[in-house]
């Protein structure tokens, strides 16, 4: 039943990403996405820009951590995407990496592989698209996620299938023996984006004051960093790429 499920989940994409391709500089929904976008501003500055400031009053070496191990379990998503793009390089990159982490690294909280010169490729079902020349379709926006593409939205939906991780928390199957629920699975993607944010606290600041309209530069550096990230052009891997360029 789940293999049919699958099959019948691959069709569908295949035929929406094929009848949905619009540029992404394209808006389908614009005035839905700005209204979308304020309501993500608004909880921004209500919730996760202030747990953010104390997340980053943590030690840091508690932070460092923290950072290191849902990196780690993000990588996980990376070994199926390397392998359905036919990188062997980033495959290696990617498996290593977490092989290596989860073991000396002590479950990734410290990480080791960096040292030995493996480089953390962050790899999903969007960017596995784009190499195979699908393009983004409809710029939009997301609740709460923020901004996204028609390609990249749908690329959210699959990376459910194939993420090891959510294959032994949401999807609740069991993998080499470990399984875990909906909570392991969201409470890491919830420390996940308040590491992000923590991080980029000055330069979403300068964003926002520097903008003349927050919108469009938003969109802008979400679409830049998706085609450096689908052409491995951007050796750092960082979400959203330098955002205080």
């Amino acid at each position: 039943m789940y293999k049919k499920f699958t099959l019948l989940f691959f069709k569908i994409l295949i035929v929406a990403l094929l009848t949905f391709q619009a540029k992404a500089t394209e808006e389908c929904f614009e005035g839905l996405s700005r209204s979308i976008f304020k309501f993500n501003l608004a909880f921004d500055n209500a919730i996760l820009e202030p747990v953010a400031k104390g997340y980053n009053k943590l030690p840091e070496p508690l932070k460092k951590g923290t950072s290191n191990f849902t990196s780690n379990i993000s990588m996980l998503l990376s070994i199926p995407n390397s392998i359905l793009q036919g990188n062997l390089k980033q495959f290696a990159h990617s498996t290593g990496s977490v092989l290596i982490n989860s073991t000396a690294g002590v479950l990734g909280l410290f990480n080791p592989a960096e040292k030995l010169g493996l480089k953390p490729y962050k790899e999903d079902v969007g960017q596995t698209l784009g190499t195979f020349g699908i393009g983004p379709g409809c710029y939009l926006v997301l609740p709460i996620l923020g901004p996204s593409t028609a390609r990249d939205s749908i690329g959210l939906i699959a990376d459910s299938f194939i993420d090891p991780f959510a294959h032994v928390t949401i999807r609740e199957k069991e993998l080499f023996g470990l399984s875990g629920n909906n909570l392991d699975y969201y409470s890491v993607k919830g420390t996940t984006a308040i590491d992000f944010r923590s991080d980029n606290l000055v330069n979403f600041d300068s964003l926002e004051k520097n903008s003349i309209d927050l919108y469009s530069s938003t969109k802008s550096i979400y679409l830049q960093n998706r085609e450096n990230l689908i052409s491995n052009s951007d050796s750092n891997q960082d979400d959203w790429g330098a955002l205080d360029n």
